[in-house]
Formats: structure tokens, sequence, C-alpha cells
């Protein structure tokens, strides 16, 4: 179940729970004295009760087990015009815990700590009823089965019973077709967020890890639609783009994949596909879901492993009725961007599919006076389908594809003085150019049992780009750059796992493989007439080369439960990693010829086996107060350098030991989340990239340490008024590199924040603005380039009316200038790619 959300009312002892659709809204009382509950939708966390002892020394267990329980005797219905109502009579109601779920033609409702003294079944009992089923289970819970086309009930208890309201007229919104209101109250806003972070639906405060989540109502206010503006949202997670189509650099907890040439240490999943690099993710992501980014290492629960965390991202389901969604937007820079999604049911309640896409297209923000135009313009397209079919109530079979086809300038442009304001005017003899084309296919098998859940995810992807720029940024004939890499890869994830309503003992196994082969051509220099005034020689100098890689691991985690408040979690993976360079040639061509070979390597591997395990413990103070401790082995294959010499072919796995303490935590009727970890990584052989002037063809291994933290807060102080913000801390420094001890990591910042304040109003008015920024950043190991810390300001105002949006957006509006990246690029001057500067449009956006 999913987009369940709960609510808390002092309302006696009694319990309330209204279900719309597939979504449960359930709000507990306060609770009798002597107990400790919480309200439970399936699959998030029950507190057992405490029970109430014995008052007299002769009273008997089977008594007082008796007087602990709700003692259902019968079953009332009373039809009226609009709804129907069902009774039952019962002693100790108060005692009685509800969950709901939905099927596609039932209600059922589950009552723990119940009795029933006689089982029921009634057909045809009221109009807009085709059944009543009241059944006793095991462990003492009863289960209320109505077979309805009715979308919603209220379910409520007193001490003398429970009373169950089925609506047959009025319709609601569901969760396929959720109708967007002007304005919220505390009482209807979404104070639940349900994620899958540890592959089980549950609350995101029962998480016991460093966990950010940005839900479907956040990403739509936000018009979160990038990594970069994920990035901009998260604590301790940087995105160095500069809202370019071209390969980003990333850090999450100061770890990212500054090194391109091996694995990324954060493993990105869309719709639970592994995308092997970042470089080949679609820039613009259409019909964003929700988004779950894990900090520190994931290798216990995720098919792939990854060293400092992990980016799920979730794309809207197909739905049972028939759905369109639209957005459309114009700004500055003649920037437009469309979106459509289209969803619905091929047949009913079993097949049901879902089409969504984008187009965008903008001028660049950087100029070449030379050539009279655009440096950085974009032209994207991609597209997205699903199919979803359910042919029981135990299987659920997906299969989704992908595609992107990019055609676009690049941002990453050549300087002499480190300045932002001299990048976006540039003088240059070559037409910067970048191309991307993927394409994504994967089959998931979803199988529900009583005892556990199967789970197969069988994925392929196919990814390559081009990219052809002028090095030395300047008239002459000098320098220009050129790489054609392509990556096909197979990936195969099982995992089986305990049910969903287990709480005691929770269990998870899988396994994982994944074959990959990445290609290189073209992928060096062309040394043009005039490179040899400045100590080049003319000519190109080209690279081609195949490496193979492969992954064989099988992961386990379970946790276990001793008393109501402590959980203690074990979980631990293997893995062999294998990457061979099938070929490697470096060619020199000079004008007229002939070629020859600089260098060449054949048949080169480098293999690794590794065990990871990881410990957590948590406890839980009450249902809005926990803690929990961690550690857990981070780990980064080593592997073999597409782009070295006879000296750097391979590098060393890098691996750490992450230390993490967190607490999470709600108050005032949960107006007020506050999460806070604290974490420590000892981190071995970190891969280095080392660029030599204008070779980028080694990678060293170093000893780094970092210590930091993240802080977050999401507050309602009032009806319509949302506060979200975020905070990390990052301190990532060498402690083994040569003269480079004690210097700071490139890529990884101080510190991060976010702060945004938004407001909706009864009539239809919204506003959001957003303030996000960025400590020190490096960009090299010696500390001599950098970018100091700035922030960035974005706003946007709306009204909102029907289902309807009509906004107007800008963003950096005060056009705060800053390098996304920098190199050294001696005897040039400097590679830069400066921010994207002040944006601002106007968006539509609807659904029906």
């Amino acid at each position: 179940m999913q987009g369940r959300s709960y609510q808390r009312s002092l309302m006696g002892s009694s319990l309330v729970v209204l279900l719309m659709g597939p979504s449960v809204w359930a709000v507990p009382a306060a609770e009798p004295e002597g107990r400790m509950d919480s309200a439970k939708s399936v699959s998030t966390l029950r507190w057992p009760k405490a029970g109430r002892r014995p008052s007299q020394p002769s009273t008997t267990v089977k008594d007082w087990l008796a007087q602990a329980l709700a003692q259902i005797t019968d079953l009332q219905i009373n039809e009226t015009v609009e709804e129907i109502e069902l009774v039952l009579v019962a002693t100790n109601a108060d005692l009685a815990e509800v969950s709901t779920t939905r099927s596609s033609d039932s209600l059922i409702i589950t009552i723990d700590n119940a009795q029933l003294v006689e089982n029921t079944l009634q057909a045809n009992p009221a109009e807009g009823m085709d059944e009543i089923t009241l059944q006793s289970l095991d462990n003492n819970r009863v289960q209320l089965t109505i077979v309805t086309t009715a979308e919603t009930a209220q379910v409520s208890t007193n001490p003398d019973g429970l009373t169950v309201l089925v609506n047959t007229v009025a319709e609601q919104p569901t969760d396929s077709a959720p109708a967007r209101e002007p304005a919220a109250s505390a009482e209807e806003d979404e104070l639940e967020i349900v994620v899958t972070a540890e592959k089980t639906p549950e609350n995101v405060q029962n998480v016991p890890l460093s966990l950010t989540v940005l839900t479907e109502k956040e990403i739509e206010d936000a018009d979160i639609t990038s990594f970069e503006d994920i990035a901009d949202n998260t604590p301790n997670f940087s995105l160095f783009s500069g809202d370019g189509a071209n390969s980003p650099f990333y850090s999450i907890r100061g770890l990212g994949n500054s090194n391109f040439l091996s694995r990324d240490a954060v493993a990105f999943y869309i719709d639970d596909v592994p995308y092997d690099r970042i470089g080949f993710i679609t820039t613009d992501l259409p019909d964003i879901a929700q988004v779950e980014v894990l900090r520190g290492p994931q290798s216990t629960l995720y098919g792939r492993n990854s060293l400092s965390g992990v980016v799920n991202i979730k794309t809207r389901q197909p739905t049972n009725e028939v759905e369109v969604n639209g957005t459309a937007s114009y700004g500055n820079f003649d920037a437009v961007n469309l979106r459509a999604g289209v969803s619905g049911p091929l047949v009913k309640d079993e097949l049901f599919f879902r089409l969504s896409g984008n187009f965008l297209s903008r001028d660049g923000y950087i100029k070449n006076t030379f050539l009279d135009n655009d440096v950085d313009e974009q032209r994207n397209l991609n597209g997205r389908a699903k199919l979803l079919w359910t042919p029981a109530d135990e299987w659920e079979i997906s299969f989704n594809a992908s595609i992107e086809d990019l055609d676009s300038g690049t941002n990453l442009v050549a300087i002499n003085d480190f300045n932002p304001a001299n990048a976006f005017e540039i003088e240059s003899d070559v037409n910067n150019s970048f191309k991307r084309n993927t394409n994504t296919q994967a089959l998931k098998i979803a199988y529900t049992h009583p005892q556990f859940r199967a789970t197969s995810i069988t994925s392929r992807r196919f990814s390559k780009s081009q990219q052809r720029s002028d090095a030395d940024g300047s008239p002459l004939n000098l320098i220009v750059n050129t790489n054609d890499f392509a990556a096909t890869v197979w990936s195969q994830e099982i995992r089986f796992q305990s049910p969903e309503e287990a709480e005691t003992f929770e269990w998870l196994v899988g396994g994982y493989f994944e074959a990959s082969q990445f290609s290189n051509q073209n992928d060096g220099f062309t040394f043009g007439a005039d490179a040899g005034a400045v100590g080049f020689p003319v000519g190109t100098n080209l690279r081609s080369g195949e490496l193979d890689e492969t992954i064989l691991a099988a992961f386990a985690q379970v946790s276990y439960r001793p008393a109501p408040p402590l959980t203690l979690t074990a979980g631990l993976r293997f893995e062999s990693f294998n990457s061979t360079l099938q070929n490697l040639d470096t060619v020199f061509t000079p004008p007229g010829g002939p070629s020859f070979t600089t260098f060449s390597a054949r048949d080169v591997q480098q293999d690794t086996d590794i065990l990871l395990p990881r410990l957590v413990a948590e406890y839980r103070f009450n249902p809005d107060l926990m803690i929990y401790g961690s550690i857990t082995r981070g780990y980064r294959p080593g592997g073999v350098n597409f782009r070295g010499d006879a000296t750097t072919l391979t590098f060393n796995a890098e691996k750490s030991w992450n230390y993490e303490i967190g607490l999470k935590s709600s108050w005032l009727d949960d107006r007020l989340k506050v999460n806070l970890a604290l974490f420590h990584n000892d981190v071995n052989d970190y891969q280095v990239l080392v660029t030599d002037n204008l070779a980028v063809g080694r990678i060293d291994n170093a000893e780094v340490n970092i210590t930091g933290g993240e802080l977050e807060l999401r507050a309602t102080p009032m009806d319509g008024l949302d506060i979200i913000a975020g905070l990390g801390i990052s301190d990532a420094k060498f402690t083994e590199f040569g003269n480079f001890d004690g210097n700071r990591v490139p890529f990884a910042p101080s510190f991060t924040y976010n702060i945004a304040l938004q407001y909706r109003a009864p009539m239809g008015l919204f506003a959001r603005i957003a303030l996000q920024g960025l400590g020190t950043t490096n960009f090299t190991e010696d500390n001599t380039l950098k970018q100091n810390p700035y922030a960035t300001v974005n706003l946007r105002l709306g009204y909102e009316f029907d289902q309807t949006g009509i906004y107007v957006f800008a963003n950096n509006i005060f056009d705060t200038g800053y390098f996304a990246q920098g190199f050294d690029f001696a005897p040039i001057g400097f590679l830069v790619t400066p921010g994207a500067p002040a944006t601002f449009g106007v968006q539509v956006t609807t659904r029906f």
C-alpha cells in the first residue's frame, strides 16, 4: 500500500481509520494508562499492547487474557440513503487494533487483539454490497471482508463496539487520480511517508538510517525534474553539472564519482533498474512519483552494491482508472519544457498501462562570439512505457521500457581567468556537441505468499554518448577533445523476504548478477596546426578499447525484535567482481600519416572478492521517538583503467567502515518532524583521479577520513504552511596521500543546506521560496582551485483551481555566479563549468 498517512486525535479511547480507495488514514487516540500502541496500517510498525495486569492474585492467566481482548458478539447492519453502517457489538472494543486494506473488489478490515463468538457470512446484505464475511483468524485476530465497489469507508471504535461506515453514493477521489485541493489543513496533509528503502513498505520515521524522501506532492510543488534538483533538496548530496547535459560530478557524504573511470560510488535506481553510470542517465526525469536518497553504504538489501548511498527513483504506476496529466512551461533562453502522461486499464482490474514523456529545448547560457552561436544549448526527448498485469491477487508482473535521445552542446569550457563572470562568453573555433542515446527494458515479477514474498527483476540497458569540444577555448586551431563511449548492461536480481505483516522476525535473502560491456572509441585529442606553438605535437592521439565487467553477489539481512522497543539487525553480502580489459590501443597519427601505436594492452584482469557486514540496533522510546546505531562495511571494486598506460592500468578496491548514530522524532501531533544523523567514515584505498595536463590516465589510491552529519526538519506550524529544511556537514580529508595529507577531498563540500517555505491558501494561491547553498568545494587535490561558499534562491508563485495550476517561477533569482566544476589545464588555462544563471518563466499543469 502506498500513499498512506495517519493523523492523531485525542478522542477518549477511540481509534478512527479513514479509508479512501487504497489509501489509509489512521488516527490513534489518547491511549489508556499502561499501554504503548500506535496505529498500524498494513506493513507499518505495530507496538504490542502491554495489556492490563490482573487486579487480584487469584485471577488466572486465561481470565486475564480474555479481559485483554475485544470480545465481538454480534454484527448489525443499518442502511441509510448514502451509506451503510456496520456495527460490531463488542466488549473491550477500545483494546482492538484496526488495519485496513483494499483489494480490487473488497474492503478488508483486520482487527487485532480480538475474539469472535461466531463466524458470519451474509450475501447481498444491502444495496452496493455483494457480501459480508466476519471470521476469526489465528493469533487473536478477526477479519471483516466487505465485497463492494465502494471506494471509501470510515472505521471507528468505542468501548462498546466498532462501527464501519461505507459510502455507497458519493464518488471520492482515488489514489490513481487524486483531486488537487487548493489548500489542505493539517488534518488532511500527508503525515505518514511510506518508503521501501529497506525493501518493505514502512513509515520513513521507522527506517534506521539517514534517509531523505521527496514525496510526489513535494516533487510537484518544487518542480523537481532532474538529479540536480534532487541533490539541491537533500543534505550532503551535491551534484556539479551547472545544468549541463554531459557527465556530471557528484558526491554523497564526500564520496562520489570524481573518478569516472571506475564504478560509481552511488547506486542509482529508476523503477528498480540499476544504472551503471550517472552520465548515462536521462537529464530530465518525467513522471516522478517519489525519490528516496539513502546515505551510507548499502550492500545487504540492494542488488547493486554502493559505497556511499542509493538514489532510488520511482515513477508513477499504471492505474485502474483513466488518468491524464500534462505540464507545459516557457522561460527565458527560449526554454520550452513539455510533459505528458496517460494511464488506464487495458483489462479492468487486471492489465494496466502508463505512457509518459517529455520534450526539453533551450538556448545555451554560454555564447561563442567567434562562431556566433551557443555553446551549451539542449534538445532532449525521452519517453517511458509501463505495463502492469495482476492475473491474481498474489501476482504482480510489470514490464518497463524507456528511451532517450539527447542532442546538445557542452558546458565545460576553457577560460584564462578563474572567474565565473568570464565563463559565459568565449571565443572558440569549434562547435561543441554532446549526444546521448539510451534505451532500457526491465521485467519485474513479484509473488506474495502468506509466508514470504518473492521478487525477480531482469533488466537490460544500452547507452551511447558522443562528445566533441574545444579544449583550448580559443579561436586558434589548437586542441579538440573527442570521445565515444558505449555500454550494454544486463542485470538479474532475485529476492525472497518475509511477509509485510512480519514484526518480531523479518528476513531477506537475495542474489545479484550483472554483466557489462563498455567500449571507448576516438577517445583523446586532435592537435591542430597551432598546437606546436604551445608545445604539443601536431596530429591525433586517440584511444580505443573494450572493458568487460561481471558482478556476482549474494546478500541477506535479518531483523529480530527481542522486546517491543528494541530491534536488532544483521546483514551480510558476498560479492565477486571481475574487470577485464579485452584490448586497449593508443594510436598517434601525424598530419599525412602514417599512424603508429604508442601503447597497447590485451587481456588485463583485476578480481576482487569481499564480505560486507552490516549491524544495526534501534530503540524506540515511544511511537514518536527512535534512536539507532549502525556499523557498515563499504566497498567500491578495483579495476582496469581504460585510459591507462603500462604503469597505471590497474587500481585497488576502495573499502570503508561507516559508523553512524541517529535520532528520528515526531512532535506536536506530527506537525514537526526532526531527524538527526552523525557519522564517521574511514576509507582505505580511496580512488583518486589524477589529471596530468591533458592526460587523464592515472588512478591513485589514498587514505581518507570523513566525519559529518545530517539534520532534517519538516514542520506545519499552521494550516497550509510547510517548512522543509536540511543541513549536511562533511569534513572529508586525506590522511595518507603524499604531499596532500590534511587536504580536503575534491568535490566534497564542507556543508550543504536547503530551506523551503511554502504556503497554499484556501482560495487557491500558492507560494514557495527555497534557499539552497554549498560550502567550500575544492576541485583539486592540492586545494588551490576551489569554489567558495555560495547560495541560490528559487521562487515559485501560482494559482490552483480544480486540478489545474498556473505558476510563474524564477530560479537563482539573484543571478549568483559560481563554478560547478574546475580543472587546471596548463598551459592553456582552466577548464570550467559555470553554474546556471538566473532563469524564469511560466508553467501550466493539469490532471484529469
